[in-house]
């Protein structure tokens, strides 16, 4: 003898569990124009601290020189500090400030 299930389909999802998802603060990651560093320095300084192409560090530099001021990423808080930490490192002005 075959016994027959009766299978009901819902077309309601059904939840599992629900994940909540926390977002970090995040910081902008400054350059400060300076009359003692060379142009070529910095741009050689933003590559390898953050890994950026030439053309992405030099736009970086020349809104720094222009401006007095250039962001160059916005990130969570510890990775912000390391960053101008690093750039400090490099004999340049950086500071970080909440987005």
């Amino acid at each position: 003898m075959i016994a027959l299930m009766r299978i009901s389909l819902s077309t309601k999802p059904v939840v599992l569990h629900e994940q909540q998802t926390t977002l970090l603060p995040r910081y902008r990651v400054l350059i400060h124009n300076d009359e003692v560093n060379s142009m070529e320095h910095v741009v050689k300084s933003l590559a390898r601290v953050f890994k950026f192409g030439h053309d992405k560090c030099e736009s970086i530099m020349l809104e720094a020189h222009r401006n007095g001021l250039a962001l160059c990423v916005v990130e969570p808080l510890e990775q912000a500090e390391l960053h101008r930490d690093q750039l400090r490192s490099h004999s340049l002005f950086a500071t970080i400030e909440p987005e």
